[in-house]
């Protein structure tokens, strides 16, 4: 399963949420108040860009649905989102389409009394690639474990602190493969 960075950004609003109160290993808690909720859809199409010598667009909708439960004074953060992704390989005019539905939640959080917390993500789901004739190529289902550190002084992830905890447990076609290898083999 493929991180998308923009699904860590869930986690970075319920931190920056809890900025300024000191945060501690949690426990669970019997109960869990919803502190918030929401959902959007977002499009658009990106600026061309350079894929390892391949001129590429991308052109997304995805849509978002994210909540946040206090639980033992701490907020936790829940995503859960679907699209698509299709990038054009600006030479050949080919696409490669990403179907894509994930859920991803806080695990467990942590932090020191400077204001930095760790976030503790699991993520499920997959994403399956077709390509312009509309054939399945390719599949990533799985769950991954990951962390990131978010400072909560200054509003802001911690450069360079995303990591993976635990590799992906499904059946990957895109083991060693980079997505413009990809972008290469099915648009060319």
């Amino acid at each position: 399963m493929r991180i998308r960075p923009f699904l860590c950004t869930t986690a970075v609003l319920a931190a920056t949420i809890i900025a300024g109160s000191p945060v501690a290993p949690l426990t669970p808690a019997a109960h869990a108040a919803q502190v918030f909720k929401d959902n959007f859809t977002d499009s658009g199409v990106s600026d061309p860009y350079d894929c390892d010598g391949i001129p590429a667009q991308d052109a997304f909708d995805v849509h978002v649905i994210v909540s946040g439960n206090e639980r033992g004074g701490q907020l936790y953060v829940t995503e859960s989102d679907h699209g698509t992704q299709t990038t054009t390989n600006l030479d050949t005019g080919r696409t490669l389409t990403q179907i894509f539905a994930n859920n991803f939640h806080d695990k467990q959080i942590t932090g020191d009394p400077n204001g930095i917390i760790t976030v503790l993500q699991q993520g499920a789901g997959g994403t399956r690639f077709y390509d312009d004739s509309g054939k399945l190529v390719l599949k990533d289902p799985g769950s991954v474990r990951f962390a990131f550190d978010f400072d909560t002084n200054t509003g802001e992830q911690v450069p360079g602190s995303f990591h993976i905890v635990k590799p992906s447990t499904g059946h990957s076609d895109l083991s060693g493969l980079s997505f413009c290898d990809l972008l290469r083999t099915y648009t060319s």
